[in-house]
Formats: structure tokens, C-alpha cells, sequence
């Protein structure tokens, strides 16, 4: 059954040198693979692939997240490197100082990447 297997998240780039530059240099993930059409990064025990696309993501939501078990120094590393950290003020969702918002069960942060493909940070409580 597929629920035994691992499955990887397809995220799409107009831009792959951006990609590469925010997923590589800014997020540190792993390089396993490279093409025109697409780049494969190793994070933890599975793979993220940003595709090329002509048009990117036209999607606002979640498009994947990391679940760590200490957000708040995820999120001053990824500060430290440059990725901006999302600040929300809305019903529902409102980050602190750290960009950091409780979410009931979960703190969660969230980034943009280059293609406009919202990540989010999870540390459950």
C-alpha cells in the first residue's frame, strides 16, 4: 500500500537558480540531484523537488512543512541567514515578535520561496 512508502512534495519555480539559491544556501538542504527541469534536495529521510514552471504556484496555502522539535531556533537560524519569517495578524493567526504562531496543538512559522510556495515550520506541543 502506498501508505508504507515515503512520499515527496512537487514544488514549482519559474526560476530555478532562486530555488536552488534559497533551498541550498539559505534553508541548507542537500543537493541530490540537478537538471534544466527541476532539482532534487535531500531534507531529513526524504526529498524535495521543485520542478521548472512556466507559471509557478497559484496557490496561497501550505504548499509543504518541516515538523522540528525546536521551532523558535529554527527560525532564528533561518533569520540568521536571511529567509524572512512571515508575520500574520489576522482571525485565527497571529504570529509574535519571532514570527512564531500558536495554532492550538502546534506553533507554527511560515517562509515564501522564490516561487511563491508557502512553507511552514511545526513544532507540535
Amino acid at each position: 500500500m502506498l501508505g508504507d512508502h515515503p512520499i515527496s512534495p512537487v514544488l514549482l519555480a519559474t526560476d530555478l537558480a532562486a530555488a536552488r539559491r534559497f533551498y541550498q544556501d539559505l534553508l541548507g538542504l542537500e543537493i541530490l540531484s540537478e537538471s534544466e527541469e527541476g532539482i532534487v534536495f535531500k531534507s531529513g529521510d526524504t526529498a524535495l523537488e521543485v520542478s521548472k514552471s512556466t507559471v509557478g504556484t497559484k496557490d496561497t496555502q501550505t504548499q509543504a512543512f518541516w515538523r522540528v522539535p525546536d521551532i523558535r531556533a529554527e527560525v532564528a537560524e533561518l533569520g540568521a541567514r536571511g529567509v524572512e519569517i512571515e508575520d500574520y495578524d489576522q482571525p485565527g493567526l497571529k504570529t509574535d515578535e519571532d514570527g512564531v504562531a500558536d495554532v492550538g496543538v502546534a506553533w507554527v512559522a511560515y517562509i515564501i520561496d522564490p516561487g511563491k510556495n508557502a512553507l511552514a515550520i511545526f513544532q507540535l506541543k
